[in-house]
C-alpha cells in the first residue's frame, strides 16, 4: 500500500489579551513543554522591558526565565538563522510582542516560511488610549492563528482594554504610548470609556 506523507508547516501564533491575563505564564509553560520533550526553544523579550531586569521573562505567579533581548534595530530572521546553523531550533517564543516593529513581524514570517520554525507571540493589542501597537497590528493581519487569552474586568465582563494609572491609582488619560513600569488595569470597553480616552475625535461624544 502506498503511504501518504503528511507535512506540517510552521505557523505564526499570536496569543493576545488585556493586561495581567497570564500571557507570560502561558509562554513559560509552552517553553517548558517543548524542553520537556528534548526540543530546543529560543525565547525573545524586548530590551525596553526591564521591570525585572533586562532579558528576563517574568510571570505574576513567580515564574522567571532568562531570554534573548531584542531592540527595534535587530533583524530577528538573521538572529534565528545564525543560532539555527549550529543547532536545530524547534520553536521561537516572543514575549511582549506588541513592541515588535512592522519589519520584525515580517522577519518572523520569514522564520516560519523559510526556516520552517513555529513562532509563538504573546502581547497586548492596544495601548492605554485604545490605539493599536504597531507590532500587534501586523500580527493581527499576518499571523496564521489568533488566540485570545481571556481575563475579567472589575465589572465582571470580559476585559479587552488596558487603562493606565498613576502612582496614586488615578486614571491617566494622556501621555506617551510606551511607559514601562507604570501600573495598568484591564477593563471592558465600557468601563474603559473609549470615547473619552481615544485620540480619535468624535463630535457626538464631545457634545
Amino acid at each position: 500500500k502506498q503511504i501518504k506523507r503528511q507535512f506540517y508547516m510552521a505557523k505564526i501564533y499570536f496569543y493576545y489579551s488585556a493586561m495581567n491575563a497570564g500571557k507570560s505564564t502561558t509562554l513559560l509553560q509552552s517553553a517548558h513543554n517543548y524542553e520537556e520533550r528534548a526540543m530546543r526553544v529560543l525565547v525573545f523579550t524586548p530590551k525596553l522591558d526591564n521591570r525585572d531586569g533586562v532579558g528576563m521573562v517574568s510571570s505574576r505567579i513567580g515564574l522567571t526565565r532568562q531570554a534573548t533581548v531584542f531592540s527595534k534595530e535587530d533583524d530577528l530572521y538573521d538572529q534565528v538563522q545564525s543560532v539555527q546553523s549550529s543547532d536545530k531550533i524547534h520553536c521561537i517564543l516572543i514575549d511582549e510582542a506588541q513592541f515588535l516593529t512592522p519589519l520584525q513581524v515580517l522577519q518572523i514570517s520569514r522564520v516560519t516560511d523559510r526556516l520552517d520554525i513555529p513562532v509563538l507571540c504573546y502581547g497586548i493589542r492596544t495601548d492605554f488610549q485604545g490605539e493599536p501597537f504597531e507590532g500587534s497590528k501586523y500580527l493581527l493581519a499576518w499571523a496564521d492563528e489568533l488566540i485570545e487569552i481571556k481575563t475579567i474586568c472589575r465589572s465582571g465582563k470580559k476585559a479587552t482594554m488596558n487603562a493606565r494609572l498613576d502612582s496614586e491609582g488615578n486614571r491617566v488619560w494622556a501621555g506617551d504610548q510606551i511607559d514601562i513600569g507604570t501600573h495598568y488595569v484591564a477593563l471592558s470597553r465600557k468601563e474603559f470609556c473609549l470615547d473619552r480616552v481615544s485620540p480619535i475625535s468624535d463630535v457626538a461624544s464631545e457634545e
